[in-house]
């Protein structure tokens, strides 16, 4: 593989693999309380006439406003079916043209490969069954004009270069696939992950249970229903 194209498909996977997590923990779904017990009271509309109730064993996780169940292995599956599938099941429509960027360029680069090899290839074939069985002459006008100056050597390493490329090319389109499934799973599952911009640090003198002993205790405070109270100091 060439090393543009190289760069070209390190940049875009390191793109996604720390871009796409971090917005998605980046959401908006403050929102959405994160699942517990009283999950069993919600009750969704399903597919089917009637209704059903939800219990906390149930994998899907429920968008409280609009009451729509998001479950992770129907998104890993409609992404694994066609790319973007399962990003457009969890309303994250913002997140194809990175799909769709990351494996149009590997594609691209995969089919541009195939081309040059297939040329060379032609080129590199003529050629020696010119020199060794005199045959193929009248195929030396199809090679292509950049390529007649070459010898039979470089055609030969050219040919074996642009092998490789597609091998890397189809390794690199087949891993961005992949991390569209996984993004898709993710993502559903983060429906129902509070993340909270009351995110607080306090000093908590007192008793630590954890450690037996009096002193002074670091306690890390995530969540705006946050209970306040157990974080007051504590008698002795």
């Amino acid at each position: 593989m060439r090393p543009f194209q190289l760069r070209a498909l390190s940049l875009i996977l390191i793109g996604f693999l720390l871009g796409m997590p971090m917005l998605a923990l980046s959401q908006d779904v403050r929102k959405i309380p994160p699942i517990s017990d009283s999950l069993g009271k919600v009750v969704v509309k399903s597919d089917s006439a009637g209704e059903r109730k939800l219990t906390a064993a149930d994998t899907a996780v429920v968008d409280k406003k609009t009451k729509k169940v998001f479950n992770p292995r129907t998104a890993a599956i409609r992404s694994a079916i066609f790319p973007g599938l399962g990003q457009i099941y969890n309303k994250k429509y913002w997140k194809l043209p990175i799909v769709y960027g990351a494996l149009g360029t590997t594609g691209g680069i995969f089919f541009y490969n195939l081309k040059q090899y297939k040329e060379t290839r032609f080129a590199y074939t003529v050629k020696y069954n010119m020199r060794v069985n005199g045959t193929d002459s009248t195929k030396f006008v199809d090679i292509k004009d950049e390529l007649k100056p070459l010898t039979e050597s470089s055609l030969r390493s050219y040919r074996d270069d642009f092998r490789r490329s597609i091998d890397y090319s189809a390794i690199f389109f087949l891993i961005f696939w992949g991390l569209n499934v996984v993004d898709a799973s993710v993502d559903a599952h983060l429906k129902g992950f509070d993340v909270s911009p009351d995110l607080s640090f306090f000093i908590k003198p007192g008793h630590s249970e954890m450690a037996g002993t009096n002193g002074m205790s670091l306690v890390l405070s995530i969540g705006k229903n946050m209970n306040k109270k157990a974080l007051l100091p504590t008698k002795f």
